[in-house]
């Protein structure tokens, strides 16, 4: 069953009179009247905020594939009466609407409440903050299952481009609908009409209509509205660079103490977390959650408090001028912080096989997800890495295809915690290959991996693999390479904190007012918990630097 047939009372709360009274405290205006079928919001209306309705309905609408014409089509989706509000987390975050609502045929009177007083009632007022914020969750986790209310992206399933987009939306939480362009009725009229060539594949439309072809992942973000504006001049108390779980939790923390915050990420929130299908050892989830599900728990935190997040976003270059630090972001744009928090995180390690790059999203991958998952169900692949991270990736995979070799340098138990190695040995499919490694890979004439070579060091012996799926999980590299020379890094390039003599606070680099979390700093536990835990510490300790600054300018001035 959906969330919206088992669900449906908490995403469509209808408010008591006693909460209706207190919601019109946090209104962003007076009620407004609207005609029956007079259009409330659109889709893809920036800043669009949530409505309350004080009388008559606004029916609800999302976007459901194309018609053949290549024109939006559209279905109800639900209907908003008195004491009921609308919305879903974009609301929270003032981003493009990707439903649409209408006055019924009565019309209906409206209570327009906007991101920042959204924000403001919940924190103001628990009971109700929740109950609002859990319905606009589970409406965006509506829409992600419903299909097509977000991106529509035409194409061949499966196509390496096609696969790049679906996890860069799917990290974002972001619904999309995927239409075969050799198959769908609706991708091939609008691929026709328009005249795309393959090599313009996958044509991407957006909710609010632009088409964009074989679009970056920043092209689409902007398409989408998912990048918020950042004021080149405002300075920021805190400049937060990664949105892995250490950048999530110095965000929630930070912002919910009334700093002012932004989180900017290159890719996607939940860095190498995100990418992992099931976290059983994170406290206080004794069922696992997903890194995904966790990443996004934390990302509607940060909004509620009101840190802004630009996603995806490059950061270039980090220097002091004027007297506050600045950040070189990609297309000449800045971002001013009094302080900067590192939680770049980690990218992922590349073994050194020879053509390695050309099967990268053609074959070769460096997470495991439900969409990598249903490319290679049934099939044989393979799996290179020791650690949890692979762990969890086998039991996520192994269900799901016909046989999986996991090729390990070392005895899983010197690499990976207990309860992941006794759950691998009771796979039947999985066959580990121990003192391994994988030396070759082949394709075939579309370019698309074919088959790899497994040379067992301890014999020297070959063993040729046909197969179309390759996961590595073998460790990640420190992203400091953007990072001046005052923040001073290790032999592998993490960075190192609480050095020196000037009385540097823990978490504090070599340049002063600059701080290093997760999985970037040396000597930091590679684990979640930990990343938290330092993105909780670091806010403590920029309290503490606040408080220095504001000392030494006292003693100045007298």
């Amino acid at each position: 069953m959906s969330t919206i047939e088992t669900r449906e009372y908490q995403m469509f709360p209808v408010l008591a009179p006693a909460e209706i009274a207190l919601a019109r405290r946090f209104a962003s205006g007076p009620e407004r009247r609207f005609e029956p079928g007079e259009t409330v919001y659109a889709i893809g209306d920036r800043e669009a905020p949530t409505w309350l309705v004080v009388r008559g309905q606004i029916e609800v609408l999302r976007r459901d594939g194309l018609n053949l014409d290549g024109s939006g089509r559209e279905v109800h989706l639900t209907t908003h009466g008195p004491g009921q509000f609308t919305g879903e987390i974009n609301q929270l975050a003032g981003r493009p609407s990707i439903a649409g609502g209408r006055a019924g045929p009565e019309g209906c009177t409206a209570l327009p409440i906007d991101a920042a007083h959204l924000r403001a009632l919940m924190i103001g007022s628990a009971e109700l903050g929740e109950k609002v914020m859990r319905a606009l969750i589970l409406r965006r986790v509506g829409l992600i299952e419903e299909g097509g209310a977000g991106t529509i992206l035409i194409g061949v399933p499966g196509s390496p481009d096609v696969v790049r987009l679906q996890e860069f939306l799917r990290r974002s939480g972001y619904p999309f609908l995927v239409l075969d362009v050799s198959a769908d009725a609706e991708g091939k009229a609008m691929v026709e009409r328009l005249g795309v060539a393959p090599a313009e594949y996958p044509l991407v439309v957006c909710p609010t209509g632009p088409l964009l072809r074989r679009p970056r992942n920043e092209e689409l973000a902007a398409c989408l509205g998912l990048t918020s504006h950042i004021d080149p001049e405002t300075v920021h108390d805190v400049a937060i660079v990664g949105a892995g779980p250490a950048g999530l939790a110095a965000a929630v923390y930070a912002a919910s103490e009334g700093l002012s915050v932004v989180v900017l990420d290159a890719r996607s929130m939940g860095g190498q977390a995100g990418a992992s299908a099931r976290i059983e050892n994170y406290l206080g989830f004794p069922t696992g959650i997903s890194g995904q599900a966790l990443a996004g728990r934390a990302f509607n935190q940060a909004l509620k408090f009101g840190a802004k997040i630009a996603i995806p976003v490059a950061v270039e270059k980090l220097e002091r001028r004027d007297g506050h630090l600045q950040l070189a972001l990609a297309g000449a744009r800045k971002v001013q912080a009094r302080t900067v928090v590192i939680a770049s995180g980690a990218k992922y390690r590349r073994p050194a096989i020879a053509g390695l790059e050309r099967y990268e999203g053609s074959g070769v991958f460096y997470w495991v997800s439900p969409i990598e998952a249903r490319l290679c169900a049934g099939e044989e692949v393979a799996l290179v890495g020791g650690g949890n991270s692979a762990g969890q990736a086998v039991v996520f995979l192994a269900p799901q295809v016909r046989r999986l070799h996991l090729i390990v340098r070392r005895e899983l138990a010197e690499t990976m915690s207990r309860y992941l190695v006794d759950r691998i040995a009771e796979l039947p499919n999985v066959e580990v290959h121990v003192a391994a490694e994988v030396v070759m890979l082949e394709g075939d004439e579309t370019g698309l991996l074919s088959g790899v070579e497994i040379r067992h060091n301890a014999d020297g012996s070959l063993h040729h693999r046909a197969l179309r799926h390759l996961f590595l999980f073998i460790g990640a590299d420190p992203n400091s390479d953007w990072l001046p020379g005052e923040v001073e890094t290790d032999g592998k390039g993490f960075v190192l904190t609480g050095q020196g003599d000037r009385g540097a606070q823990p978490l504090e680099t070599g340049m002063p007012g600059v701080f290093a979390i997760g999985d970037v700093r040396a000597g930091s536990t590679k684990r979640v918990a930990a990343a938290v835990g330092e993105g909780a510490a670091v806010v403590a300790q920029i309290h503490a630097t606040f408080s220095q600054e504001l000392a030494e300018k006292t003693e100045k001035a007298s």
